[in-house]
């Protein structure tokens, strides 16, 4: 299929508007950014506000972390398949090419980008999936991996980071697609913080919330652009399904297609105005391309049935194992060792002490900053004897031959 190229008449417009600086101006400025506390350094013209934002969330202690956290594709061994750490790259490349294009801030926009996913467990949405439903049993409460990003910047580890980056962090949800993505204005903390606290109290809530910035919006679409046609892409690398089984609907088959289509639509259909848009035909291409997704790939995943059936069970095994050496204060359990201790080392200004957070939450902050790799060799420390195990498929395995021995040696588990 062809790729999409822009009209001649924006075109020409884009180039003419941006050599006499005449365009609408819509981006959010550095100067207007807010941040909790004064910093006594004041932004300078080589690192102003958001670039700062970036520095932090670049070098924070989590950050590296994104390297070993599964994106769709667990239990596997191949460096050809999209890690998390290379989702948030590909989201901030293509942010920053559309907010380019709009003449928004990219320094915004790539921060935002690169912390969207700081908090997101180990083993992707499924682990998302099995620490909520933890965290829920014990509490009430609801665990959702954007806003739990926003807290790892907040709370377990104070960077005093600007209101916008941290609005569009929570309000990223590349889950939820719309056709047309408009700001919600958020002035304080204050604010921020109780909509953060209704994504803890009230199911679902975490889908509503919205970024504060054209440049938030920005991320919170490319974010479905950088997966949607990626991981079709490391669908056929896996020899799930090959690309010709999809439908092209529109806006392509392969991924370069795919990214360039719906990139030029909404700068078509965005630019000089004060939101993000998708025509009808490219939404609802999106649409349906997000559900062959989900059909093809996402619930018939190789590695689905263990994490289902096994990696589900570990951590759950863990959770309580963790909970009941916080609370009974066992000082060299690895969530003191490993986790509180840890945090604590940390130079960032605190208002109160970690460990005085609720031990659930802290049980949670500790496993959701796992890696995969990490959670499973914690397992087996603390239960070597636990009939639950995973093999990876490793480079010289067959995928099917690999998964079919490994679902009947859960069954004979069983």
């Amino acid at each position: 299929m062809a790729k999409e190229q822009l009209s001649p008449a924006l075109s020409e417009r884009m180039e003419r508007e941006k050599k006499t600086h005449s365009y609408t101006d819509f981006s959010f400025h550095d100067e207007a950014a807010i941040r909790r506390y004064a910093t006594g350094k004041p932004d300078t013209v080589w690192r102003p506000a958001f670039a700062k934002d970036i520095d932090k969330i670049l070098y924070s202690p989590y950050y590296n972390r994104y390297t070993d956290k599964t994106q769709v594709f667990a239990l596997t061994k191949n460096d050809d398949i999209t890690r998390r750490g290379l989702h948030v790259q590909l989201v901030s490349r293509i942010a920053r090419t559309i907010g380019r294009a709009l003449n928004l801030n990219l320094d915004l926009i790539e921060a935002i980008a690169l912390g969207h996913d700081i908090g997101h467990t180990p083993f992707a949405h499924c682990g998302e999936v099995y620490l909520n439903e933890l965290y829920n049993k014990h509490t009430g409460r609801y665990f959702t991996h954007n806003i739990h990003s926003a807290r790892v910047l907040t709370e377990i580890f104070p960077m005093n980071l600007t209101l916008q980056t941290l609005s569009g962090i929570a309000g990223h949800n590349g889950e939820i697609e719309l056709s047309e993505y408009r700001p919600v204005p958020m002035d304080t903390f204050e604010a921020f913080a109780a909509e953060l606290e209704k994504c803890y109290t009230i199911p679902g809530y975490s889908n509503k919330i919205q970024p504060s910035t054209l440049e938030g919006n920005v991320v919170r679409i490319s974010d479905i652009i950088a997966y949607l046609g990626k991981d079709r892409q490391d669908a056929a690398r896996m020899q799930m399904i090959e690309d010709e089984h999809f439908t092209a609907d529109g806006i392509g088959t392969i991924n370069s297609e795919i990214v360039n289509n719906l990139v030029v639509n909404i700068i078509e259909n965005s630019y000089g105005k004060p939101y993000i848009k998708l025509d009808e035909e490219h939404f609802a291409a999106v649409q349906n391309y997000k559900r062959e997704n989900y059909s093809m790939i996402y619930a018939n995943e190789p590695g689905r049935v263990i994490l289902d059936r096994v990696v589900k069970y570990m951590m759950e095994e863990l959770y309580e194992k963790l909970l009941d050496d916080l609370e009974n204060d066992r000082r060299d359990s690895p969530i003191f060792l490993h986790h509180i201790d840890y945090v604590n080392a940390t130079h960032y200004h605190r208002d109160t002490p970690y460990e005085q957070s609720e031990p659930n939450q802290i049980v949670v902050d500790y496993i959701a900053s796992m890696t995969d790799d990490y959670l499973i060799d914690l397992y087996h420390y603390l239960f070597p004897d636990s009939k639950y195990y995973v093999e990876y498929t490793g480079y010289f395995n067959d995928i099917h031959e690999k998964r079919t021995r490994l679902q009947g040696q859960i069954g004979m588990e069983d």
